[in-house]
């Protein structure tokens, strides 16, 4: 009962706190103008302090460059995009099914989003030219390759547009490392947001850890694909060691 309570206060916590973050950031837009770099600075320093206030402890090694790049991450929880913000001056790629949620939806739009259709191939080719176009113009952008949240204790197969992209066009390409600190935290199977946030909210504390790389940058994007998926694979059995 303990539990589920907490959760339902986190839940509205959220909301609330989102709800505020729309607030801020739209109302800045109407009397200053937009301004993207401004509303992702906002979000970096409302997830800065919006994680530890629902119990989620982030261990992190290394740092993302600010400059422009493509962080390429392995994907475990609805939750990866808002850890990695947090640290990343850098805008998500989310699928499109997410720009229809309750308030998160609006909020990732107006803070610097990208939603992508899975399953409809002109997206796929619209979202690599608005990747590109970001990129050029100084921001970093988040990219969950394997396209999809599993529980397999590697990387599954990697799409390959992100890479071709970044060998195209000479963009570095950052490896990024995601584990939780148990399985019940990954958001797999039919399992629904609501749910998922209580149950998993409703425990005191949520371990987190992230593992930035090196860059890299190469005109063969297999080369990009492969060395990011084997740095990846080689960094989960390590953390998850450490949490499990």
């Amino acid at each position: 009962m303990i539990k589920k309570l907490r959760g339902v206060l986190r839940l509205l916590f959220f909301a609330l706190a989102a709800s505020w973050l729309i607030l801020k950031i739209v109302t800045l837009s109407l009397l200053k103008g937009e301004n993207l770099a401004r509303s992702i600075r906002i979000r970096q320093r409302w997830s800065r302090l919006f994680l530890p206030a629902i119990g989620v402890q982030v261990r992190r090694h290394g740092a993302p460059p600010e400059t422009p790049c493509i962080l390429m991450c392995n994907h475990r929880s609805y939750l990866d995009p808002v850890v990695i913000v947090c640290d990343a001056f850098g805008m998500p790629v989310s699928k499109a099914e997410v720009a229809g949620w309750p308030i998160i939806g609006y909020g990732t739009r107006v803070s610097g989003t990208l939603f992508l259709k899975r399953e409809n191939a002109g997206s796929r080719k619209l979202i690599l030219n608005e990747i590109a176009e970001k990129v050029k113009q100084g921001f970093p952008v988040i990219l969950f390759p394997e396209g999809t949240t599993h529980d397999k204790p590697h990387t599954t197969a990697l799409k390959k547009g992100g890479f071709q992209l970044a060998a195209q066009h000479g963009i570095p390409v950052v490896p990024v490392a995601l584990e939780y600190g148990s399985e019940a935290d990954y958001w797999i199977g039919n399992d629904t947001f609501l749910p998922h946030f209580i149950r998993r909210f409703g425990e005191k504390n949520m371990r987190v850890a992230v593992r930035y790389g090196a860059p890299l940058t190469s005109d063969d994007p297999a080369f990009l694909l492969s060395e990011t998926q084997k740095w990846i694979d080689a960094q989960i059995p390590e953390m998850r060691q450490e949490f499990f």
